[in-house]
């Protein structure tokens, strides 16, 4: 069975970017401190603990899930491949 890469990048795309608008605004609306998801500016270029922040990280959190998505289904298939060829072999 072989995964198609491009919707497994989307799912795992939407899902990275809603937890992390999600997460960011869960923390601003309870008051928390965030340490955590402070850091994230480190890996994302304009996100911030902020209501603006938490749509950036939902754009920055969508790309690396879709890459992320797209990578794992592409070695899920390559080495699914390999294991048929030995087997039929």
């Amino acid at each position: 069975m072989e995964i198609r890469k491009r919707a497994l990048g989307i799912a795992l795309g939407i899902v990275w970017g809603l937890a992390m608008l999600i997460g960011t605004w869960w923390i601003l609306i309870i008051g928390a401190r965030g340490e955590i998801f402070s850091k994230a500016g480190v890996f994302y270029v304009g996100y911030s603990l902020s209501w603006f922040g938490g749509i950036i990280g939902l754009i920055w959190g969508f790309i690396y899930g879709f890459i992320a998505g797209f990578l794992i289904a592409w070695m899920y298939n390559l080495v699914n491949k390999s294991i048929k060829a030995k087997t039929t072999s």
